[in-house]
């Protein structure tokens, strides 16, 4: 099995949205870019959400993200994995990302939404007993993965339309 490890947050102190993947995939890694999967549909989906097209280049597509007070990062700073699929983790070697830390430094962050199941997974049970109960809100979106086929890119795209209109909660 190889030990991989992930990449920094994408952030700014201003950033009131988290979205939360589990480890990059074998191409983003090769390549050193967040979802560099040409199949993957994060970019398409960010392209017509906050105008983070794929045919950007990629530190114009950050400063985007950036710009919609939107941050990205991975639950696991490290894991033994072989290839990309989430399924193929192994359970015993997930070390998370320090999120304590995280939020501390990020207070404006309100919504954080999980890229598919295996991030939301992994968060509740390496992360979340950890942190002391805040004001966050929590939500699992479809995997924008090309594993993750069982829902058209409209049907992800309608899904993840959330993170640029959050539900308002009541007083």
């Amino acid at each position: 099995m190889s030990h991989i490890s992930g990449f920094p947050p994408i952030e700014n102190p201003n950033a009131h949205t988290l979205i939360l993947g589990s480890m990059p995939g074998v191409e983003s890694l090769r390549v050193g870019q967040y979802y560099a999967h040409p199949r993957n549909a994060f970019w398409p989906v960010m392209g017509e959400l906050v105008g983070a097209y794929p045919v950007l280049p990629y530190a114009e597509r950050i400063q985007i993200l950036k710009s919609a007070g939107i941050a990205l990062w991975d639950v696991l700073a490290s894991c033994h994995r072989p290839g990309s699929l989430d399924a193929n983790i192994e359970t015993a070697s997930l070390v998370p990302n320090d999120f304590k830390e995280f939020f501390s430094s990020h207070p404006l962050i309100r919504h954080v939404y999980f890229n598919g199941a295996m991030a939301e997974k992994c968060f509740i049970q390496q992360v979340a007993p950890l942190l002391e109960p805040g004001s966050r809100q929590y939500q699992r979106l479809p995997s924008t993965s090309p594993a993750h086929a069982a829902l058209s890119f409209q049907q992800k795209l309608q899904a993840w339309q959330i993170i640029i209109t959050p539900p308002i909660k009541a007083c």
